[in-house]
């Protein structure tokens, strides 16, 4: 038995006995993004829209680890439209980065490892590149959009007579606390993911300066700042979607029970 499947086998035991059947749905999300992200390379390489298979694989992420784990309610639906509205604007902004940066392709450091394959493929890999820092962001947009409307949508159930600035305010307590980890997890991220680059920017004893603007260091470092800012965007997205449609639900619940509480009167 590999390690792997040993690996594997422990973290599904971890999950079902922490999460239950939540756990286990959890579980088998990761198995399904695996396949949709394999599926969507393989459309990439037969020539498929870079951009189209991306933008389709981030809503079926989006749908599996929203719907698919916790089920089709509002928080998940406020969730989704949080995350759908982030990525646009987040499209946006890393179609115009990524263009002004030139960081497509592959570094120099990295030239040694590829010299036995052929550059000379069909593939655009400014798209690429795009479509890589879109996917990237699509798993910390909707982790932090359904812990803010689940911890939203708690405070209101349990306090519905609260205004609605009130909720606005709580949100923004809960996402600032969110931010800090997420700011954090990032940044140990990239540091964990890279150290090895680190050390082999040591080894070829380069300076600061060109560290920082080696073409493979800069892509990771605006990958991290976008996402970074992802995560920061969504916030008040979310609180400020969540609000609105936590507030009129109840409201249109409360008018009526009200109502009903005059038609009872009045027949009484």
């Amino acid at each position: 038995m590999s390690v792997l499947l040993v690996l594997a086998l422990i973290l599904f035991v971890l999950m079902r006995i922490i999460g239950g059947e939540r756990g286990t749905t959890s579980f088998l999300s990761l198995f399904l993004n695996l396949g949709v992200l394999f599926l969507a390379i393989m459309l990439m390489v037969n020539n498929a829209n870079a951009i189209l298979v991306t933008l389709i694989t981030c809503a079926v992420v989006s749908y599996i680890n929203l719907f698919f784990v916790n089920g089709i309610n509002i928080k998940t639906k406020m969730a989704l439209c949080s995350t759908g509205i982030t990525i646009a604007i987040l499209f946006l902004l890393i179609v115009l980065f990524h263009q002004k940066a030139m960081i497509q392709g592959f570094g120099v450091e990295e030239i040694e490892e590829f010299n036995t394959f052929s550059f000379y493929v069909d593939v655009d890999y400014r798209v690429i590149g795009i479509c890589t820092m879109v996917m990237g962001t699509i798993a910390a947009l909707t982790d932090t959009a359904i812990s803010i409307s689940s911890a939203m949508n708690e405070v209101y159930v349990n306090n519905p007579l609260m205004k609605r600035s009130e909720l606005s305010r709580s949100g923004i307590t809960i996402g600032k606390d969110i931010l800090g980890t997420t700011a954090n997890t990032l940044l140990f991220s990239f540091i964990g993911g890279y150290l090895s680059l680190l050390l082999y920017f040591r080894d070829l004893n380069y300076s600061f300066g060109e560290a920082v603007n080696s073409k493979v260091f800069s892509s990771e470092i605006l990958a991290t700042l976008i996402i970074g800012f992802g995560s920061t965007l969504i916030i008040p997205i979310t609180v400020w979607l969540t609000t609105r449609l936590l507030t009129k639900k109840y409201e249109s619940a409360k008018e009526l029970v009200v109502e009903e509480e005059k038609t009872i009167t009045s027949i009484a």
